[in-house]
């Protein structure tokens, strides 16, 4: 008689397999990632692949879309980067670091929606349904259409969602979800690839809308196989530091959506709030006529941010002095302190330089280059930008500052924000209609630039 299965390795971080252990994967490089698994071979395996039943191709334009209606979870700042609602048989994947607070928000979604009269299912892996209830009371969701259940198996939870028909499911977390079909652990790589294929089915099959919750590894990815960001339809991140109050909600993947919005919140004792306008707060405690401190502005998506960069220089006795960037490229920083040294003539090399972007959160567009040369030429000189002055621009090698897109929506958030003053490329400038209330001033270099600030 031949064996159902075989023995084989497998790697937890790219789902690459082998015959025998391997200290370091050939395809990723990590090393000490090999997990003995059982493969299924022979009938076993296409037993379990003759279970889903073939389709029957369509012509695209027969497809009725005109009553589609997106679910709204009553969270204006998670419904905005779903892309406008939930849509009916979507699978959306969220991950973030431990205690950032994916289930508070999955939680409090759900409440959401059960308010509008919709049963919803959540199922947890990790907590007993007494664990939910408490913190359920806690961040004020209990709710009688809220259905609460401990279960790790997946074909448990597909037969209790036929039988029950939640119109929103919440799985937390996919990483402890496993098939009994599988010989290997919960977690490993078969298992969640298994377990998020059969709820990929369910949601296509039945059009719940479905959340899977997932572990992240120490480089901040999601833990389990790159395929599992692939077979979902949307990735989203909940990102921050624990150690502060905020957090923000970044789309990575969405097929029906932008990936561009971002949502912030406020970790609160009752749970997360959204934060309507963040600009306020993330410059409510920007200090006075600071030396280092500079206010730039940042699109995340449609929505203009204000956010405060601090940059701070100090003499090394080293050879090498310290470059430590938080919030922002440190190559990108790198790049421009050395275009400041070329072009301007501030000789940086003698000095360390740590920067920081107010709040926890992370500025990655060129737009606040020239934003960094003002923070850092500020606190080199240790001279204070004007409090009502926000800076923006894209830098070149050379020192050209370029111009950058949607210029028009970050001044007028500047201008209702109470800044008075726009430092900006001179590009921007000429294609930019009179905004009333704010002084728009034009660059082309870095030098002059540095020559209007200070």
């Amino acid at each position: 008689m031949k064996k159902a299965s075989k023995t084989i390795f497998t790697c937890q971080s790219c789902g690459s397999q082998s015959p025998k252990w391997l200290g370091k994967c050939a395809d990723c490089g990590a090393w000490d990632s090999f997990v003995e698994e059982r493969q299924e071979t022979g009938r076993l395996a296409v037993k379990r692949n003759a279970a889903v039943a073939p389709a029957t191709p369509v012509p695209i334009d027969s497809i009725d879309i005109e009553h589609e209606q997106r679910l709204l979870t009553a969270i204006q700042e998670f419904d905005r980067v779903l892309g406008g609602g939930l849509v009916a048989g979507s699978l959306v994947l969220i991950g973030g670091d431990p205690g950032i607070g994916k289930s508070t928000l999955m939680l409090q979604a759900l409440h959401g929606l059960a308010g509008q009269g919709r049963k919803v299912l959540y199922v947890s892996g990790e907590e007993s349904i007494r664990q939910i209830r408490l913190r359920s009371k806690r961040l004020a969701t209990v709710s009688a259409n809220i259905l609460v259940v401990s279960e790790v198996e997946v074909d448990s939870i597909l037969a209790m969602v036929d039988s029950i028909r939640p119109e929103v499911v919440v799985i937390d977390s996919i990483q402890t979800m496993f098939s009994g079909e599988l010989g290997s652990a919960p977690g490993s790589v078969s298992q969640v690839r298994e377990a998020t294929v059969r709820l990929m089915l369910m949601a296509k099959r039945t059009g719940i809308p479905t959340f899977l919750v997932g572990h992240v590894t120490k480089d901040g990815a999601i833990a389990g196989p790159k395929l599992l960001e692939h077979m979902v339809d949307t990735v989203l991140y909940f990102e921050g530091d624990r150690n502060h109050i905020f957090r923000v909600l970044r789309a990575v993947k969405n097929r029906f959506g932008s990936t561009n919005e971002i949502g912030v919140f406020e970790m609160k004792d009752k749970g997360l709030d959204e934060v309507a306008n963040p600009s306020a707060v993330f410059l409510s405690e920007r200090p006075a006529a600071a030396a280092g401190s500079v206010v730039a502005a940042s699109m995340e998506g449609t929505r203009p941010i204000l956010v405060e960069l601090q940059a701070l220089t100090s003499g090394t006795s080293f050879g090498t002095p310290r470059r430590t960037i938080l919030g922002l490229d440190p190559n990108r920083v790198a790049l421009l302190a050395a275009v400041m040294e070329k072009k301007v003539g501030m000789h940086l090399m003698g000095y360390d330089i740590f920067m920081n972007v107010a709040g926890g959160v992370k500025v990655v567009e060129p737009a606040v280059d020239l934003a960094i040369v003002g923070a850092i030429a500020s606190s080199f000189l240790d001279k204070p930008v004007s409090d009502r002055t926000v800076i923006m621009g894209e830098v070149g090698l050379t020192g050209e500052v370029r111009a950058i897109g949607q210029a028009e929506p970050r001044i007028l958030e500047a201008r209702k924000m109470g800044f008075n003053r726009c430092i900006l490329p001179l590009g921007n400038l000429k294609r930019l209609p009179v905004v009333e209330g704010i002084d728009v001033g034009g660059v082309r270099s870095v030098s002059e630039a540095v020559e209007q600030l200070f």
